[in-house]
């Protein structure tokens, strides 16, 4: 039974209720709505380790390949798809390929809006016993403690960097999705081990170099090395100038990507 294509309103979507409150979430959602975005759907019986191997390894810049275990999806899931999406028609010429820039650009704001959720989600939802009350929180936040720690942060520093996240949810989007695209544009043009340590040193004082492993950077670097239509984009590099530029980088990924005043 091969792979089947579905839709967002054929899904059955996870912890919507936690994101409930975030009108970005709202514009994303509708986005892939609206243009019909499909998803893929693994045959019945096929393990997690299975659809996992499947999106790690078969993900593709230019066009969707979301493979799902069934017919039902996080909403965070949701989210990062959309990103990508909006990437894709942003910034990619029909039929051609990605540049690296643009791939690590589309990668960086998926990622980093993953911890913008995290920061407006805390707080905002009614913990039931040992559970936050939202399963992205769940599986998250101790997913980012373990590679927290793994990096020399002690439990107490990693608690108090999600309150900073809390409190301001847009400047650690920035932050972050500066972190992973600097990395990954310099890591890219590394010519071995050595180089590639000194460069990864170079980041260790950044707010986030904590949790840097906590993303599949090396997946984008080999991706972006294997098919990427050339390294350097001077109109991608432009967009990532005016985000930082930005007073709110995600105003202005709203305005221009979505299309939209969401809240």
């Amino acid at each position: 039974m091969p792979l089947r294509s579905v839709s967002l309103d054929q899904l059955k979507i996870r912890d919507e209720r936690a994101f409930r409150h975030i009108g970005l979430y709202a514009a994303l959602k509708q986005l892939l709505l609206d243009d019909r975005f499909l998803f893929r759907v693994a045959e019945e019986g096929s393990s997690w380790q299975r659809v996992m191997f499947l999106n790690l390894t078969f993900w593709n810049a230019n066009e969707p390949s979301d493979v799902l275990e069934d017919t039902s999806i996080d909403a965070d899931v949701v989210a990062h798809a959309a990103w990508h999406h909006a990437t894709r028609k942003a910034l990619v010429k029909a039929g051609a390929p990605m540049t690296a820039d643009a791939l690590f650009l589309g990668e960086s704001v998926a990622s980093a809006f993953d911890l913008y959720l995290v920061g407006r989600t805390l707080g905002h939802v009614k913990p039931s016993g040992k559970s936050s009350g939202s399963s992205f929180l769940d599986t998250q936040v101790p997913a980012m403690a373990t590679v927290a720690e793994d990096a020399g942060l002690s439990a107490g520093a990693f608690e108090a960097l999600l309150r900073t996240v809390a409190a301001d949810p847009e400047r650690a989007f920035e932050d972050l999705r500066q972190l992973l695209y600097d990395v990954a544009t310099t890591l890219v043009t590394c010519d071995g081990v050595d180089a590639g340590a000194d460069a990864l040193r170079g980041f260790s004082g950044h707010r986030f170099a904590a949790l840097l492993h906590h993303y599949e950077v090396s997946n984008w670097v080999l991706y972006g090395r294997a098919y990427a239509r050339g390294l350097t984009d001077p109109d991608v590099r432009a967009i990532d100038q005016a985000l930082r530029a930005a007073p709110v980088s995600l105003d202005w990924l709203e305005a221009r990507w979505l299309g939209g005043t969401a809240a």
